[in-house]
């Protein structure tokens, strides 16, 4: 396994394990810089979304990137997500749109609905399954949903999504979530998998980082990857964007993959999917 490596997801498409997210980081040169150096060190797949009010960056950072490491589009998987006020059928799709537009591309590999927002996915989701038939998106899933929205969904859908990215780290372990997804053929994703920083000075991660002289994130990571979850560090810095890539040379024991489960205590750094007013 290494950087370039990817899953099957349920249609057969190719998604690398470890991406670049980009929440949180401010458009402009900062956006573009990230992500440039992202592709340059070996990086495929890059992660925005509507809300995140960067996708111009991106945009900007991906035809950069893909000059400097020499590679093609077609090398990228590219993914951005609909915010909840244009969840429906004509918003959605003039939504898609736009975020094309800002990010400079004729298709994305992978869209997802940011939120389940009630009474309002599934006529988002008849949208992107519109845009997935006519070949304008690869791949198309959700965000955020817990078992019984996945349930709901499915209910009315033609496609069931590909991928569910959730909030997912050591001290939210997912387990009932990704077993279920497991059984449907859904990939989980994990954003803010080193939970916004608050792990980083954990003592039982630092004894296992010290054994492998590895960084508490690289555990995290590489926690992940054996779990088969695919994840999205976010990072603006160089040397840890590359550090975060750093995660093939080693592996956890089935001990220390259990002792890490061991963390968990349900607790979000995000919203809950269950209970938020936006």
């Amino acid at each position: 396994m290494n950087l370039q490596s990817t899953v099957a997801l349920a249609n057969g498409v190719k998604m690398p394990w470890l991406g670049l997210g980009v929440f949180q980081v401010e458009d402009g040169e900062t956006t573009i810089a990230a992500v440039r150096t992202a592709i340059k060190n070996g990086y495929r797949s890059i992660d925005t979304a509507a809300i995140y009010d960067n996708e111009k960056g991106v945009g900007i950072g991906i035809k950069e990137g893909i000059e400097l490491a020499g590679i093609t589009r077609e090398d990228l998987f590219i993914t951005s997500k609909v915010w909840n006020e244009d969840l429906g059928y004509e918003k959605t799709l003039k939504a898609f749109e736009v975020t094309l537009e800002k990010l400079g591309l004729d298709y994305l590999d992978l869209y997802l609905i940011h939120w389940p927002k009630e009474g309002r996915y599934k006529d988002a989701w008849r949208a992107m399954e519109h845009l997935y038939k006519e070949g304008k998106i690869k791949a198309i899933g959700v965000s955020n949903f817990q078992i019984h929205h996945l349930e709901d969904l499915r209910k009315d859908a033609d496609i069931k999504p590909m991928i569910n990215q959730v909030e997912l780290h050591p001290r939210l372990t997912q387990k009932e979530l990704i077993k279920y997804c497991q059984e449907q053929n859904i990939q989980i994703q994990a954003w803010s998998p080193l939970m916004q920083g608050q792990l980083l000075d954990n003592p039982e991660l630092q004894e296992i980082a010290a054994k492998y002289n590895k960084t508490i994130a690289q555990v995290i990571i590489r926690w992940d990857l054996q779990n088969k979850v695919v994840t999205i560090p976010k990072s603006i810095k160089e040397h840890r964007i590359i550090e975060n890539s750093q995660v093939f040379d080693f592996t956890l024991t089935k001990e220390e993959m259990e002792q890490i489960d061991g963390l968990n205590l349900d607790q979000r750094v995000g919203p809950d999917p269950d209970n938020f007013d936006f």
